[in-house]
């Protein structure tokens, strides 16, 4: 955000001031830290254990990160500078406009690749303990290494990307600004840091599901409040695996999802952990914001919230390559689901929506590069007007 300078300090010259104030549901510490704050964190789960219960509590998360840090994070976040040939940001395959993932069956990497499978969302990540659809990255700093160094994704080389960002004098003043203390060239430490710093704020929990979770009946309707029942009954068995609150467990589960037809079968977090069991599974992903990141699963098989749902009510292994043993993860079942228990289930769904945190999209990033095309640019949240 573009803060006011200090009295008798004259603004950079060129445009550019790190924000000073935390995020919305973030607190500034006396430490001068950023701190999750959210209604959830008060609730007790050993009070409400029943599957897919209202009010249990978050799991550990990422915070702690400084404003400046923060900030920073989300100007590389949305600059093409971090990519190979200029052409790509991190928000090319996490956009704002599409649930922080791209729309798209499978991501599309530098030169127009194919980047092998769809880009997961980035809401509330803070909380994740693997990353990956293959769950190959085990923090945020790990996470964002993939990508910029993928051949597929955005191509870069390490010091291909310092040589770029300490080429920029922009650039330099802010990383100082945002790691005192660390004097000298920038490092790829840094960039991986400010890059988790941001992507730790993008938190999701104020849809009009949690709304009901924390007491205010009105928030559904009698349909969705259905499809909730239908989602936490013991025959659909969804809340076993997309757990509220994030409506994740973070684990691994092999469902038999399909290929799209011609697409070799992919072996998933088998290569990961180097376990057969493991063959064919990928990341329980959450379901917060599901309905802005169609088309679903890690191959985009399914273009609709209905087409997913009906996926899982066709049966056990109902998709499973004739030539695959999978170990299919035992909540897997046949639950014959009526079809109107499938609509109320999109229904409820569709509760989930919630991107009131939304990061505002920078109008111009340090790079002079374009953060990003017109269409994404359209539809910035209100406090895009103050930020550059």
């Amino acid at each position: 955000m573009l803060q006011v300078a200090a009295a008798g300090a004259a603004p950079p010259a060129d445009g550019f001031e790190l924000n000073e104030r935390c995020p919305p549901g973030f607190e500034l510490t006396p430490r001068r830290t950023c701190e999750l704050r959210d209604r959830y964190q008060f609730y007790d789960s050993l009070q409400d254990r029943g599957m897919g219960g209202l009010r249990t509590s978050l799991p550990p998360h990422r915070d702690g990160f400084t404003p400046a840090q923060i900030d920073l994070g989300r100007y590389l976040f949305f600059d093409p500078v971090l990519s190979g040939d200029g052409t790509l940001s991190c928000a090319s395959c996490h956009r704002p406009d599409r649930g922080l993932a791209d729309g798209r069956s499978r991501a599309v990497g530098i030169h127009g690749q194919d980047a092998g499978r769809a880009a997961p969302t980035l809401w509330n990540v803070a909380f994740l303990q693997r990353l990956f659809w293959d769950a190959r990255a085990d923090s945020l700093e790990a996470q964002a290494r993939g990508p910029l160094y993928s051949p597929l994704e955005m191509g870069n080389e390490p010091a291909r990307l310092l040589r770029g960002l300490n080429a920029n004098a922009t650039y330099r003043r802010l990383f100082g600004e945002a790691f005192p203390g660390q004097s000298g060239a920038i490092t790829e430490s840094q960039v991986y840091t400010a890059l988790a710093a941001f992507q730790a704020t993008l938190i999701s929990l104020n849809s009009r599901y949690d709304r009901y979770a924390h007491g205010y009946v009105a928030a559904l309707s009698d349909r969705e409040i259905e499809g909730l029942n239908v989602f936490r009954s013991f025959v659909a068995r969804c809340a076993e695996c997309h757990t509220p609150p994030l409506f994740t467990n973070g684990q691994v589960a092999v469902i038999g999802a399909p290929e799209p037809p011609g697409r070799r079968f992919d072996v998933g977090a088998e290569k990961t952990f180097g376990a057969a069991r493991l063959r064919g599974g990928f990341k329980v992903p959450t379901l917060r914001n599901i309905a802005r990141t169609a088309p679903y699963m890690h191959s985009g098989a399914f273009t609709t919230l209905q087409e997913t749902v009906e996926f899982y009510n066709e049966g056990r292994g109902n998709a499973v390559p004739k030539d695959q043993a999978l170990y299919l993860h035992w909540h897997i079942s046949s639950p014959g689901l009526t079809r109107t228990e499938v609509a109320r289930l999109v229904d409820f769904l569709q509760t989930l929506t919630d991107e009131a945190f939304m990061p505002a999209i920078p109008r111009r990033v340090p790079s002079g590069l374009p953060p990003i095309d017109n269409t994404l640019r359209a539809v910035a949240t209100p406090s895009a007007a103050v930020r550059r």
